[in-house]
């Protein structure tokens, strides 16, 4: 009876996952059929959805915003008795329905976001819904676990990575031992899984890429890779954080339109006068690189993406930075690859490593990432590589800055919502109970 309110959220979660999947693709497709025929149109389109995307968060549920991870997070935190209604400010219906019309309508205007932290948020929610619809009757189930396990849900029905699910929840979510909730964990992301296969079938979020033998003196250009894109990905958590400092000086509405009419024109302008690849989540970059025999970039690509990824992330409308940080990942390897005139096999394994390494730059999550990449891809000869890649990457990061993105995001979170009920956060942490498993 325990395990049953975990199995109802995955199924939910799958089912959802598959359907937003199946609408920010058909938006994505639209922004970029549009850009093709009549690219004079993002002039009027861009701004539209921006600022659609930002007014339907900032009016109905402002903590919907960006990507979901540091919310996820932050309701974890607060997932304690004394806090735990604090909960329903991060996770709730409402929040589910905002997130994903906000992230429909800035995917429609080629903004530079993934889908794929949302529905960890999304997912969260679901399993939080369920939780507070269980009778009082029922067996307690702990808060916290029916969180975590939501978010690990999402992200393996988001990726059609279950492992890459467990192990965020272990290496991301879970400040505590994961023995009090592995049965419901692993089942969760199972049931989730399953449903998103029996709908979209069993396939890889990116296919099956051809890569060059195993060969040892490709860990140096792997360190390369990695160094580079630790420092490019932390570089652009510290130009997001710069940009929502400023932001929150803003406080009239006259004032937030206005930034995210500039962050939407900005976009369209380099869209129209630069380079088209500005927009979308960056998908298509990462297949054209690892599957076509055009692997070239440009150079400015990445610091393009980069600034893509930044306006969208800031305007104050809902979407994530996976997809996005994977396409600049995928990039760097391929320039690097080029220049060194790699053949196409060992440049994939370049792009690869790129990757793993500029998502860990932004998550500090060398091991998610990786068995994400490794998932997606089903190229388990180069888990040493995507590894090392991850662990150098996130070395530089914590090097650079010791606090992740979304670790400073979370304490964001926290002080809005807390700021309604004039708690300080420390007082989560001090009201945190000792038993994990029994925080009903």
């Amino acid at each position: 009876m325990q395990a049953l309110p975990f199995w109802i959220g995955s199924l939910l979660t799958g089912l959802v996952a598959v359907g937003y999947a199946k609408l920010f693709a058909v938006c994505e497709t639209f922004s970029g059929t549009m850009f093709h025929a009549r690219p004079w149109l993002l002039f009027l389109v861009t701004p539209l959805c921006f600022m659609a995307g930002w007014w339907i968060v900032k009016r109905f549920e402002p903590n919907a915003d960006g990507s979901g991870i540091p919310q996820v997070m932050a309701a974890i935190e607060l997932a304690s008795p004394k806090t735990n209604y604090l909960v329903d400010k991060l996770l709730s219906v409402k929040s589910i329905v905002v997130k994903i019309i906000s992230t429909l309508l800035m995917a429609t205007g080629g903004a530079t976001i993934g889908r794929e932290g949302p529905t960890i948020q999304i997912a969260a929610s679901i399993f939080r819904k369920v939780n507070q619809l269980l009778p009082d009757s029922w067996p307690k189930v702990s808060k916290k676990n029916m969180i975590m396990t939501g978010a690990a849900a999402g992200l393996a029905a988001a990726f059609n990575t279950p492992l890459g699910g467990i192990v965020f929840a272990v290496e991301e979510l879970a400040k505590t031992h994961i023995s009090y909730f592995k049965t419901a964990l692993f089942t969760a992301v199972i049931i989730a899984g399953i449903t998103a296969q029996s709908i979209m079938g069993s396939y890889l979020y990116l296919g099956y890429p051809t890569v060059g033998s195993s060969n040892w003196t490709m860990i140096f250009f792997v360190l390369i890779v990695a160094l580079l894109c630790g420092i490019l990905g932390t570089f652009m958590c510290k130009v997001i954080l710069k940009v929502i400092h400023m932001k929150s000086r803003l406080t009239s509405f006259k004032g937030q339109f206005l930034f995210v009419l500039t962050a939407a024109v900005l976009v369209a302008v380099i869209a129209y006068f630069i380079n088209g690849d500005i927009l979308g989540s960056g998908k298509s970059d990462i297949s054209r690189l690892l599957f076509s025999g055009n692997k070239h970039a440009d150079i400015s690509l990445p610091f393009i993406r980069m600034i893509g990824s930044v306006t969208a992330f800031t305007s104050g409308g809902a979407g994530g930075v996976f997809a996005p940080a994977l396409g600049i990942g995928a990039l760097v390897g391929g320039i690097v690859a080029e220049i060194c005139s790699f053949s196409a096999s060992n440049a994939n394994i370049l792009i690869l490593c790129g990757m793993v390494a500029f998502l860990t730059g932004i998550t500090r999550t060398p091991f998610t990432s990786a068995i994400l990449v490794l998932e997606m891809t089903d190229r388990h000869g180069l888990i040493f590589y995507l590894m090392t890649a991850g662990l150098i990457a996130g070395l530089v990061s914590n090097l650079m800055d010791r606090h992740s993105l979304y670790d400073q995001l979370t304490r964001m979170y926290l002080h809005r919502v807390l700021k309604t009920e004039d708690l300080p956060v420390a007082a989560v942490a001090a009201e945190e109970p000792a038993d994990f498993n029994n925080q009903s």
